[in-house]
């Protein structure tokens, strides 16, 4: 049975971003919060990814790849957050968030879940965000090469 690539290139995103965290854990800098928007290199990856395997394959209806390319970065959203949530209670839970959230941006004591589902809607309009720019490119990629064929 083979897995579909949205399914297979969002377990990429959460990897990539599962080991850039631990990195980022390993060597202390966790609680910087410009290192963790890089975070969204590994999800404009894995929709890139599967964007360019829907065109390989003559796929070049704009709709059905934006869903493909949404359900790629969401699949990868969803798995980092559910990794964050069980990684934060191995970790010792609200205290450990309390570390991270020195620069949180509501300020205060997050739980494990406040911070998560902020995080949850972070990502997901940056999986919005990458989609239509990739889309955008795909898109306007593919018109050029069209239009240029039939001259």
């Amino acid at each position: 049975m083979k897995l579909p690539k949205e399914l297979v290139n969002g377990f990429i995103i959460f990897i990539g971003i599962g080991l850039y965290f631990l990195l980022m854990e390993l060597l202390g800098l966790a609680d910087i919060y410009l290192l963790r928007l890089f975070n969204v290199l590994f999800v404009f990856y894995g929709t890139y990814k599967t964007l360019k395997s829907n065109f390989a394959e003559g796929k070049i209806i704009l709709v059905s790849n934006a869903v493909s390319a949404l359900l790629t970065a969401l699949t990868g959203i969803f798995l980092s957050i559910i990794g964050l949530i069980i990684y934060s209670y191995v970790r010792g839970g609200d205290a450990y968030v309390g570390s991270l959230s020195k620069t949180f941006l509501f300020g205060g004591e997050p739980s494990v879940m406040t911070y998560s589902i902020s995080l949850l809607f972070e990502g997901i309009v940056s999986a919005v965000i990458v989609t239509f720019m990739l889309m955008l490119y795909w898109d306007t990629r593919y018109s050029s090469d069209k239009h240029g064929a039939e001259s």
